[in-house]
Order: C-alpha cells, then sequence, then structure tokens
C-alpha cells in the first residue's frame, strides 16, 4: 500500500509541477507544431503522446494534454473529445504502474511478467483506438487506407511496448513505447520534408521526461549487474517513486517561485486519489484473506471454460464501475486468480487479460468524459460520446474474450 500511495503521490506531483512551471504547455505546443494536420498527428496523439505523457502522470492527464492538441490541429470538439479518451490506450503502464502492482501482489504473479502477459492483451485495445481514431477522421473514399494506418500505428506501439517490459521491466514501459511511437511518427513527417525543430525552451521541457525514463532505466540495469538484490537501496532506487520525486524537484527548483502552488494542488488531488485507491486495496485484501474471493472463483467457475471468454468482460465491467485500474484490479485480481487456479488456467495470462481489458474500460469513464468534453468546449455532447466509447469498449472486450478463450 505504501508504494502504490508515493507512486500516486510521485505522478500527481510530476504531473503538477509540469503545468504550474508552463513545462507542458512548452511540449504540447512543440508537439503540435511539429505533427501539422492530418490522419498522422491524430495517431501520433493517440499512440504515441498520450501513453507517453499518461504513462508518467496518470489519472486521466495525458486525454486532458490531447483534447487541446486535437483542437489546436483543426478537429471539431466532439472528435477531439473521444479522440482524446481514446488515447488512453496504456492505461496498465499508467503512472508507471501502481495498478499493475497491485494486481501483481493480489495473484502472486512477478511484476514484470504481468507488464509483458498484459501487453500481449494490449495489442487489441492499441489496434481498436487507432482504427477508430483513423476512421473518425478519414474522408469516406480513405476510410481502408486509414484503417491499415491505424493498424500500423498500433502495431509500433504494441512492439515497442512489449519489447521495453521484455528488456527494460514493466514500470517504463507505456512512456518509452510512447516516446519511441511520437518519435516515430515525427520522423516519418521528416522524411516527407516537413521541418521539425527542437529549440532550447523545448529540449529543456523534455529533460524531467528524461530524468524520470533514464533513470529508471540506469537503476534497473545497475541493480542486474551488481550481486546481492533485494537490499532497501535498490527497493527505494528502482521505484518509479523516486524518479517521479526526483524529477519534479529538479522542475521545481529551476523554476523557482512554484513549489507552493505546484505542491498544494498535488496534495489536494492525491487526497481526493490515494484513500479511494487505499480502501479498494484493502477490500481487496478482506476478500483474499476472508474466503470471498475463493468462494466467488468457485460459484464463477462452475461455468467451466465458458468463463475464460467471459473473464475480460468482466474486468471491462469492474472498471468501468470503479472508474479506476487501481480499483478495479484491487477489487477483482484476486477473484480472478481464483478462478484460473480453479480452471487449470495459466494464471499470468489470465490476469494479464483481466488488467489490460479493465484498464480498457478508463476511456469510457464517465469522469474522463465530463473531463474531456468540458476541455473540448462540448459539455452538451456528453451523452454521445459515452455511448461511443462503450461500443468500442464493448467490441474490445468481446475480441480480448475470443483472444482469452483461446490462449487460455
Amino acid at each position: 500500500m505504501l508504494e502504490v500511495m508515493l507512486v500516486l503521490g510521485g505522478g500527481i506531483l510530476f504531473a503538477e509541477a509540469g503545468r504550474f512551471t508552463g513545462n507542458q504547455a512548452q511540449i504540447t505546443g512543440w508537439v503540435t507544431r511539429s505533427l501539422g494536420t492530418g490522419i498522422v498527428p491524430v495517431l501520433a496523439i493517440v499512440h504515441g503522446f498520450t501513453p507517453l505523457t499518461e504513462s508518467l502522470t496518470g489519472y486521466g492527464i495525458g486525454a486532458a494534454l490531447a483534447v487541446p492538441l486535437l483542437l489546436g490541429i483543426g478537429l471539431p470538439g466532439k472528435k477531439a473529445a473521444i479522440i482524446g479518451l481514446i488515447g488512453l490506450c496504456a492505461v496498465p503502464w499508467g503512472s508507471m504502474g501502481p495498478g499493475t502492482l497491485i494486481a501483481s501482489h493480489l495473484s502472486g504473479v512477478d511484476f514484470d511478467t504481468l507488464g509483458v502477459t498484459t501487453a500481449l492483451f494490449n495489442v487489441v485495445v492499441f489496434a481498436g483506438v487507432g482504427v477508430t481514431a483513423a476512421l473518425l477522421i478519414a474522408a469516406p473514399g480513405e476510410r481502408v487506407g486509414a484503417a491499415a494506418a491505424g493498424l500500423g500505428s498500433a502495431l509500433a506501439l504494441s512492439v515497442t511496448v512489449l519489447g521495453a517490459n521484455l528488456l527494460i521491466g514493466t514500470a517504463p514501459a507505456g512512456a518509452i513505447g510512447g516516446l519511441l511511437t511520437l518519435a516515430m511518427h515525427i520522423g516519418l513527417r521528416a522524411l516527407r520534408g516537413h521541418t521539425v525543430r527542437l529549440s532550447r525552451p523545448v529540449l529543456r521541457a523534455f529533460v524531467p521526461y528524461a530524468v524520470v525514463l533514464c533513470g529508471m532505466l540506469a537503476a534497473t540495469v545497475a541493480f542486474a549487474i551488481i550481486p546481492g538484490t533485494g537490499s532497501p537501496a535498490e527497493a527505494v532506487i528502482t521505484s518509479p517513486a523516486f524518479w517521479l520525486f526526483v524529477a519534479s524537484t529538479l522542475l521545481l527548483t529551476t523554476h523557482r517561485g512554484f513549489f507552493r502552488e505546484a505542491a498544494g494542488a498535488a496534495a489536494g488531488t492525491w487526497l481526493l486519489v490515494a484513500p479511494s485507491t487505499l480502501l479498494f486495496i484493502v477490500l481487496g485484501a478482506l476478500m483474499g484473506v476472508s474466503g470471498m474471493s475463493e468462494e466467488l472463483a468457485g460459484q464463477l467457475a462452475r461455468l467451466g471454460s465458458a468463463y475464460l471468454f467471459l473473464l475480460p468482460l468482466f474486468a471491462a465491467l469492474i472498471g468501468f464501475l470503479t472508474g479506476s485500474n487501481s480499483g478495479a484490479n484491487a477489487l477483482a485480481a484476486g477473484a480472478q486468480t481464483d478462478v484460473a487456479i480453479a480452471l487449470g488456467a495459466d494464471v499470468p495470462l489470465a490476469i494479464g487479460a483481466h488488467n489490460a481489458a479493465g484498464a480498457a474500460a478508463m476511456m469510457a469513464s464517465p469522469a474522463r468524459v465530463e473531463l474531456a468534453t468540458s476541455l473540448a468546449r462540448v459539455p452538451e455532447e456528453r451523452g454521445s460520446v459515452q455511448r461511443l466509447l462503450l461500443v468500442q469498449l464493448g467490441a474490445i472486450a468481446l475480441v480480448m474474450g475470443a483472444l482469452s478463450l483461446a490462449l487460455l
């Protein structure tokens, strides 16, 4: 619980420090200028910018940053709200993965192993949102090519996220995948003859992001080489919370005068988010030790192998109801583990399916829809935006259910 609380606090402080110092504005402005207009910048935001920012901050901040970008490249408000929300496709790695960490603890599956199995199932999410974004933007006669571009962009993010999980670790994998995919889109634009400039202010704005990613990478490599793992120093230095706080401190030190405002805003948000997350963890633990999860699992296991198809749908429903990947995992990861054991299914794969499907529900969460439609200045469209996202979530969950049945 302490580790999750610290990761939550670090992600919130990092986001607020970037907002108050103008760091986020520098980066979003540069991305807008670099990407231009059309389907390419939309896919770069969906599969690159939003996963990158959400993985480093969490709590839907990636979508909050994406909506103004999408308005800036000329999208109407409703489409900007929808595409901003479907960019929340890497939520299992949001804020460096506290939700996935909870699922790891409650299921007994190694954190990095769970990151790999989640990445396998999350390919469906990346592909689904890529095709949706492309079809929303494309002209009627260009939809086949646009869908193919959406799938290609999804493949790039899938490969980079899976590769980062395998080679580096789960915590920074979403950020690394988003960064590499964003770089790919900008690089392709440069190859087409468009000028992409990096000014000194923009480079300085990227420094805190580099501190988090490079710090996590260096710590992971160092402790993989140094013998005597499992020390308290390793637990601290390899934690995402440590590097999020280091980067936030660096940013607030170099931009004097913003510490009180950023820390106050972060504390207020943390006090809203942390207690509910903590209570979900406690509830999940109580369900486990009291036998409730085992009893529920026994009832669900009576469905037999058919439940392996329903597993991601159940996870998506729990994710939608809790409105939080951490909450969904704290509430149901233990029960899903017990069902998988009762059915003789592969537990890491089962919890990977649960984690990916539960996290996908965040893009359709009522709170996220309210935020995105307000930022897009179309609050009257929240109903239609919600319905479209629920349709997409249902389609993703059904495909994931078929994949779950096939693999498990």
